[in-house]
């Protein structure tokens, strides 16, 4: 079930087990979220049935939310709630840069 304030999303490049996590609404309107909607905009079109679906490999979206956390929250504190049961990796590299993670996406 997903938490109020949240939208489901599942994540997954091709070849690559898809995952379903809660994102907070609040996310949705950050620059590196937009260039995702983007992405999976071009990759399947606006009329998704259920989850919206990422193009994007499960370990980058990861990273991506953890850097939007940072940047709206100004903590280390996450917010991705894993909706297939297991917990959400979460990562320690607090010297990740945003530009590096903008292109979580093929070429």
């Amino acid at each position: 079930m997903v938490p109020k304030g949240c939208v489901a999303v599942q994540v997954g490049a091709d070849g690559e087990e898809k995952r379903k996590y809660a994102v907070p609404l609040g996310h949705l309107k950050h620059p590196l979220f937009g260039e995702l909607l983007e992405e999976a905009a071009r990759e399947y079109g606006f009329h998704q049935p259920g989850a919206i679906a990422i193009p994007c490999r499960v370990d980058r979206f990861v990273q991506v939310e953890h850097l939007i956390d940072q940047d709206l929250h100004g903590t280390c504190a996450q917010h991705l709630v894993d909706l297939d049961g297991a917990a959400a990796p979460h990562h320690h590299q607090h010297h990740l840069h945003l530009p590096r993670f903008v292109g979580c996406f093929r070429a």
